[in-house]
């Protein structure tokens, strides 16, 4: 294969960005530059343009143009999230408690020891061996100064699809209780950022206050984020300045990429169950044919509530990072986890939140599909798979023993982790 020509399968860590989102944002570069803040003719039409790409995500979301926030990504949406309402409300509740899931991306887990850091109590809630949040063991997390439980709505790393809906229907009767005792109410924040493109992102059907996306994973711009604020939820700025965003996000407006994410997401929905029907078809195909032809392999996340572009599976006896290596050589590109922690050597949190030992972890190999993945690719790497395997396995000290394997993931603690 000729090193211009690769089989691009981390589309997780992010996308290339659509032609037509491309052809959305020119404009915006060189022509209507204005700063929306402006008050003459060239700022103001930067402003409606602002505002309708406001309306187009709110009109997605199910929610009102005045709860979209445009920020620089994911992560500061994130941030914003956690540490502005956690800030907003010390007043009335000096030392809160925060819930998260064990599988959060690092910008929800670190954004949490930060807070662990100025007082607040953090619980780490624990995910079954598919990946799917215990709700007894989330129930039984909660506390009188809970303010706030954070869960992806679909995990980056094994796609497992997270039961949003259900925890927000059973968080609002919670509420009510809650408030006849004057308790604080409970937020529900969701990370959506891998979700969007595949599924519904209807924050009244999620029951939802707080909600972030980005465009990378989307096939739009990166360095830009969004951030749903509920009417009435309580956030403060964590970035100072000039006001902008409903006064929580400082900063002039990058609207090349606010025009991008907007385009992107509008393109993403429209063809959100088509694409959905392909790409299923091709990861079921693709997880059968890896499960049967190399030995002791296992999948990583649920089988059925599972994003449709993710096959997550560790190969046992081997190094995932040496398989990257030799997939690279062949032209396949894929990950062995979240693109953030992808250059480390630290074995997925993810993996191992699922019960799965240090061996499984470090032999995770994750193949995300996307709009150019086509059943020749995938026949292409299954030609290549399993020698560079057999071949690894081969030069390795490691034996992993399946029934030992087995019994302990078995046996792994699924219990609250209070920092």
């Amino acid at each position: 294969m000729s090193a211009k020509k690769y089989i691009y399968l981390d589309h997780a860590a992010t996308t290339p960005t659509d032609s037509k989102v491309v052809q959305a944002m020119e404009p915006y570069w060189y022509q209507n530059f204005g700063n929306p803040s402006s008050l003459y003719a060239l700022g103001q039409r930067a402003n409606k343009s602002l505002e309708l790409a406001r309306q187009d995500i709110a009109k997605i979301l199910k929610s009102q143009s005045e709860e979209i926030i445009f920020t620089g990504g994911g992560t500061e949406s994130i941030n914003l999230a956690l540490k502005g309402l956690i800030h907003a409300l010390r007043p009335q509740v000096p030392q809160a408690h925060l819930i998260v899931s064990a599988i959060e991306h690092h910008a929800v887990l670190h954004a949490a020891q930060s807070l662990r850091k100025e007082g607040t109590e953090v619980s780490i809630a624990p995910v079954d061996a598919d990946g799917l949040i215990i709700m007894a063991q989330l129930a039984a997390a909660i506390k009188p100064n809970t303010v706030l439980i954070s869960i992806m709505l679909a995990n980056n790393e094994v796609g497992t699809i997270e039961p949003i809906q259900k925890i927000g229907v059973w968080l609002a009767k919670l509420n009510q209780t809650r408030l006849s005792k004057h308790l604080p109410k409970i937020y529900l924040h969701t990370d959506a950022c891998q979700a969007a493109g595949a599924l519904d992102l209807d924050v009244q059907k999620l029951h939802v206050d707080l909600l972030t996306l980005n465009g990378s994973k989307i096939y739009g711009p990166k360095g830009i984020g969004v951030l749903y604020v509920r009417r009435a939820t309580p956030l403060i700025p964590i970035i100072d300045g000039g006001g902008k965003e409903k006064n929580l996000r400082s900063g002039t407006e990058n609207m090349p990429a606010i025009i991008g994410l907007a385009a992107a997401l509008k393109i993403a929905q429209k063809n959100r169950l088509k694409e959905n029907a392909r790409l299923t078809k091709l990861r079921d195909w693709l997880i059968k044919n890896i499960l049967q032809t190399i030995p002791k392999t296992i999948l990583n996340g649920h089988a059925s509530y599972r994003l449709p572009n993710n096959v997550n599976i560790s190969i046992l006896d081997m190094e995932g990072e040496a398989l990257l290596l030799y997939l690279d050589d062949v032209g396949i590109q894929a990950s062995t986890g979240s693109a953030c922690t992808s250059a480390t050597l630290e074995p997925s949190h993810v993996i191992r939140a699922l019960g799965r030992p240090y061996e499984a972890a470090h032999g995770s190999l994750r193949l995300t599909l996307g709009k150019s993945t086509t059943l020749k690719n995938l026949k292409y790497l299954m030609t290549k798979l399993p020698g560079i395997v057999k071949y690894l396995r081969q030069a390795s000290p490691v034996i992993v023993d399946m029934v030992e394997l087995n019994q302990s993931i078995k046996d792994a603690p699924k219990k609250i982790i209070d920092l």
